[in-house]
């Protein structure tokens, strides 16, 4: 079915703008097109979905359900829910502190905080369409081996001090989302596909049209002069200029969907998109109203270093 797009991408590109296959221009919008086409169709099926299982499950829910769990098993259930239940970044604050008030010790918090952004119904979904379920089930590993170890370690560091004093008497709204009929969780559902891709669709087209230009123009040799295998620094590079970026996973992936299509290592690409997803600067600046610096600064570090690591590893093994 997928097919469908290049089909249509290819007609829209050679026949009706009337560009020469091969060209560089020709190439950039064969991409963009494509992409567009294939990306608003993923996010709208796969989204509607999610919000059906999603209408089953509350921030309140979720933070009951993980009250009691601890070490391992805990950090396990918070990282898949992190999966399942895809809160946006304007939902960290209020989570962080319903989770700490229940008792959720701060490390399997952070397990949660990490995966949700990180690896998501939208990451997964595109991933499957544009690379293939072995890629997709390696992003899904990967981000939950990251979001745990990193949890872990910031569990045993016992910085629960260093958590904004006022988290501890501020008490989150303990609001259920009520109980629906299958009618009204398919409304639910038309209104958050709305919703969400009325949030996102400027963040899509704008990676597209970096990676249809990307895809389009910038030499192969150029990218891999910077993060190719032969830089061994390539890794730490391609996280470094990963915080800045501002995205989502679904503006991220044409990006490294281009930036793979230039030889660019799968694990360094998997890096790249990590630091994007866990690491951006907005996402910082949100949670520095919850958390101290030296909290943030741990967090951030031990992340960077999970994120690099799962970089060399697959570049070594793939």
């Amino acid at each position: 079915m997928l097919r469908l797009f290049t089909i249509f991408a290819d007609l829209v590109t050679y026949r009706w703008l009337g560009l020469e296959p091969g060209a560089h221009l020709a190439g950039a919008v064969h991409f963009f097109i494509e992409d567009t086409t294939k990306i608003f169709f993923l996010l709208a099926t796969i989204i509607f979905f999610v919000a059906i299982v999603r209408s089953f499950f509350s921030p309140e829910r979720t933070r009951r359900f993980l009250s009691d769990r601890r070490l391992i098993a805990g950090h396990m259930l918070a990282a898949a829910l992190g999966v399942v239940t895809p809160f946006c970044s304007c939902s960290a604050c209020p989570l962080f502190i319903g989770f700490v008030e229940a008792g959720i010790p701060l490390g399997v918090t952070f397990s949660f905080l990490i995966s949700s952004p990180m690896v998501n119904e939208v990451a997964l979904i595109l991933l499957f369409g544009l690379f293939g379920w072995k890629i997709a089930a390696l992003y899904l590993f990967t981000g939950l081996a990251v979001a745990m170890v990193a949890g872990l370690i910031i569990g045993r560091l016992n910085m629960e001090r260093f958590v904004a004093d006022y988290v501890w008497k501020v008490r989150m709204d303990k609001a259920e989302m009520p109980e629906m009929r299958w009618q009204e969780r398919l409304e639910y559902a038309r209104v958050y596909v709305k919703d969400i891709i009325g949030r996102i669709w400027l963040y899509v087209l704008g990676g597209i049209a970096v990676g249809a230009l990307v895809h389009g123009y910038v030499p192969q040799g150029f990218l891999l002069s910077w993060a190719g295998p032969s830089n061994p620094f390539a890794v730490p590079v391609a996280v470094v200029l990963g915080v800045p970026l501002y995205s989502n996973a679904a503006g991220i992936i044409p990006v490294v969907q281009a930036l793979m299509s230039k030889g660019l290592p799968l694990g360094t690409t998997l890096a790249f998109m990590m630091a994007v997803t866990a690491l951006s600067f907005p996402e910082m600046v949100i949670l520095s109203q919850v958390l101290k610096r030296r909290l943030i600064a741990t967090f951030v570090g031990t992340v960077t270093v999970s994120i690099i690591t799962v970089g060399y590893v697959f570049n070594a093994i793939m």
